[in-house]
């Protein structure tokens, strides 16, 4: 991924704690940050990227509310409900630009809760909930990863389905899909070595993130 784009200055003097939970994961797969308030939309994709081992392959978003919540009409009407993509993606009159709102802005709008989504098609969902705040000082990193479970599930696994699939045939030897999916994930991973899914490198996520600053 490419290297985070310069501090922006807004929201300078606050680190918020942030805790993100993948959506529907069972065990729960959560990360809990320390994150800069004046972090763009587009800097807290890339945090979340390097947090969760994935590869920024596919199309994403953010929302201040639940985009699968049913919507209540307002005077029989629908309302337009915004989200924030990378700029050259916005085509559609609810679309927002990403690296114009940080991510103190959007947690106010959701009332200190928004929500990310990763591959519109595996659909990885995330929650974010503003625990604290507090004012930065000198020694503040811009993101770091403070505590979480489990690794993120691998990408164009299938949503959590496909991936449940994946790990059962995996941590069974005489699965009929043992080889198939060992050589698959192999090829996604650039390794051999077999992976773990409740093991999360909290130093190596850390060292991703203090490499993007």
């Amino acid at each position: 991924m490419e290297k985070l784009e310069a501090w922006t200055g807004m929201g300078q003097d606050s680190v918020l704690e942030v805790r993100v939970t993948l959506v529907d994961s069972e065990p729960e797969i959560w990360r809990r940050f320390e994150l800069w308030g004046s972090l763009t939309l587009g800097q807290v994709h890339q945090v979340l990227q390097a947090a969760y081992g994935w590869e920024d392959a596919h199309l994403h978003r953010f929302v201040a509310s639940d985009p699968f919540a049913p919507l209540q009409p307002v005077d029989g009407e629908f309302p337009e409900v915004p989200q924030w993509l990378p700029g050259q993606q916005c085509e559609e009159p609810g679309d927002r630009p990403e690296e114009d709102c940080s991510l103190d802005q959007l947690l106010e709008l959701g009332s200190g809760e928004a929500f990310y989504e990763y591959d519109f098609g595996d659909s990885w969902l995330h929650q974010l909930e503003l625990v604290s705040r507090r004012p930065a000082d000198e020694n503040s990193p811009p993101a770091r990863l403070i505590d979480g479970a489990r690794r993120g599930p691998l990408e164009d696994s299938g949503g959590f389905p496909g991936y449940e699939e994946i790990m059962d045939a995996l941590a069974d030897p005489s699965h009929p899909n043992h080889a198939e999916q060992s050589s698959w994930v192999a090829d996604m991973t650039g390794s051999a070595e077999p992976i773990d899914p409740a093991f999360l490198d909290i130093p190596a996520v850390n060292r991703a993130l203090a490499g993007q600053f």
